[in-house]
């Protein structure tokens, strides 16, 4: 027959148990934490890349400035539709995919 544990041996497991729990739950938030970390900087790197492609197309076309969002919008569809962008485009992605090579 197994022998019953007393009071203090009880609260002392009690105890530990809730102090593990804690750990756990702390340990759960610091992955959590970690997680978020690694989205924001995904949103971070994006964020930068498209402010300084838009940058660099006002730096070479600066008329572009007087574009509302929807013009400029109608505007870069149509350049990036011409053929000869196409292939441009396409010739610039092969060099670079060469480059990783």
């Amino acid at each position: 027959m197994s022998k019953q544990k007393s009071l203090s041996q009880l609260e002392a497991e009690k105890a530990a148990c809730e102090r593990q729990l804690v750990q756990l739950q702390h340990k759960a938030q610091q992955y959590e934490n970690r997680i978020a970390y690694c989205e924001k900087g995904e949103r971070r790197k994006r964020t930068h890349r498209l402010i300084t492609r838009g940058a660099t197309v006002e730096s070479v076309a600066p008329a572009v400035k007087a574009l509302t969002e929807v013009e400029f919008y109608a505007f870069a569809e149509s350049v990036f539709a011409l053929p000869e962008v196409q292939t441009l485009l396409a010739e610039a992605i092969h060099a670079h995919d060469q480059g990783r090579a």
